[in-house]
């Protein structure tokens, strides 16, 4: 990869509207109203460029392995129900919260290869995304993944307090890849997973994960649960 091509990295088609009415409004403000507030326009409309930029990702393809379905940091591990909408039980799993700023890349990414068995919409409030009931209470998109061998996991969109728009391209009966695109929210938001039972996770509260690229659990591990420290 080229030095330019860690800079300037694609930007998603979803983004272009945006990208564009900030630019015009820039435009209007600088020309018609006040310079300064034009300045202030070119800022706004390089940020939200930024927040869309969608760039490649090299995704681990060991089979087990299961991948962050979003960039961001991990706020939480916590033993939660999965959502009930999808009919996954009322069971605890293991869930790990990733938590998404306004600075983070916002595409998600399929966690590992295999069957979408279900894919609901729950429409809900717009609390903090990094509160833990915000994954009762926010608007979501649920996903109900199967594993090639049969075990399964879920995976969520959540809007956050800023976020008003998640788009989810996935659908029930889908096959799809591990590290393959499959939604984005706009602006702000949480991603959480629920691993299937006994799998441990490989990440720490408060690490920051990489969509498509950070291993965040191995079903074929055996190391216990890691812990981690601020250095």
């Amino acid at each position: 990869m080229s030095a330019i091509e860690t800079v300037v990295v694609p930007i998603h088609r979803a983004g272009w509207p945006f990208i564009a009415a900030f630019a015009v409004v820039s435009l209007i403000l600088g020309f018609f109203v006040a310079e300064p507030l034009g300045w202030i326009g070119l800022v706004l409309t390089l940020w939200c460029a930024y927040f869309f930029r969608d760039p490649d990702r090299v995704t681990p393809t060991r089979p087990g392995l299961l991948i962050s379905p979003a960039d961001g940091r991990v706020t939480m591990i916590v033993p939660a129900v999965p959502p009930p909408e999808l009919g996954m039980g009322e069971a605890p799993r293991t869930r790990i919260s990733i938590f998404l700023n306004v600075f983070n890349v916002h595409i998600n990414r399929v966690p590992a290869d295999g069957t979408i068995v279900a894919a609901e919409y729950h429409k809900g409030t717009f609390v903090n995304a990094a509160l833990d009931k915000a994954s009762q209470e926010n608007e979501r998109m649920a996903l109900r993944h199967r594993l090639p061998d049969g075990r399964e996991i879920a995976y969520v969109q959540i809007a956050g307090l800023v976020a008003r728009r998640i788009l989810c391209w996935a659908k029930a009966g889908d096959e799809v890849k591990a590290g393959q695109r499959f939604g984005l929210i706009r602006f702000g938001s949480r991603t959480d997973i629920y691993l299937p039972d006994g799998v441990v996770p490989l990440v720490c509260v408060g690490q920051n994960a990489i969509g498509g690229e950070t291993v965040i659990a191995d079903l074929n591990a055996a190391e216990p649960q890691r812990q981690g420290e601020v250095r």
